[in-house]
């Protein structure tokens, strides 16, 4: 049996010791840098719906802080943050910096580092209509997957800056679910 209050066991002689980071809850926001923290602001209040929680910054270092903490050039400049809360799931921390060295192309999925951040929504075909509505880019059709994603429907869209993103909808489970005795996270269900 798990404890969520003991890193996920009980205090058992018999149950295997925790593996991990120690007090593990999950994650709580993904920070990424965008070109511009209003157009950014605008993409995930009004076509999104997160809610804008504060902001932080401009920071200007005259030591070596940024590179030590940061690993970025010392010389950025961090011109504001902004942190967002999107229903269920971590939040977003996003900044705005200037730096010597930025490179200003995303990066794409088979790119090392290359990412996307997927929301889950109820109806995917009536989350790409809004998106189309929107004048976002949607990246094909919604796909339907195999295997032990079968179930499931995702598509991905384009940020008005070109980030990655992917609608995701598996109303009825995934295929994997009959047999896994450990199930993904789903935002629908955030307590299960």
């Amino acid at each position: 049996m798990t404890d969520s209050r003991n890193n996920g066991y009980m205090n058992d002689e018999s149950a295997p010791a925790p593996v991990g980071i120690p007090g593990l809850r999950g994650a709580e926001h993904i920070g990424f840098t965008v070109p511009s923290i209003e157009q950014a602001h605008d993409f995930f209040v009004n076509i999104i719906g997160c809610e804008f929680v504060y902001k932080l910054g401009p920071w200007v270092r005259e030591d070596d802080w940024f590179s030590e903490h940061l690993n970025i050039d010392a010389r950025s400049v961090l011109k504001e943050l902004r942190f967002y809360r999107c229903h269920f799931g971590p939040n977003f921390e996003v900044f705005e910096f200037e730096a010597p060295d930025q490179d200003r192309e995303q990066p794409r999925n088979s790119d090392v580092g290359g990412h996307h951040i997927a929301f889950y929504v109820d109806d995917i075909d009536a989350a790409v209509a809004y998106l189309l509505s929107n004048g976002l880019t949607v990246l094909g059709e919604p796909t339907a997957s195999g295997a032990a994603s079968e179930g499931q429907r995702w598509v991905y869209f384009l940020s008005p800056w070109g980030m990655q993103f992917e609608l995701v909808s598996y109303p009825n489970g995934k295929a994997y679910e009959a047999t896994s005795p450990v199930k993904l996270w789903h935002p629908a269900h955030p307590a299960e």
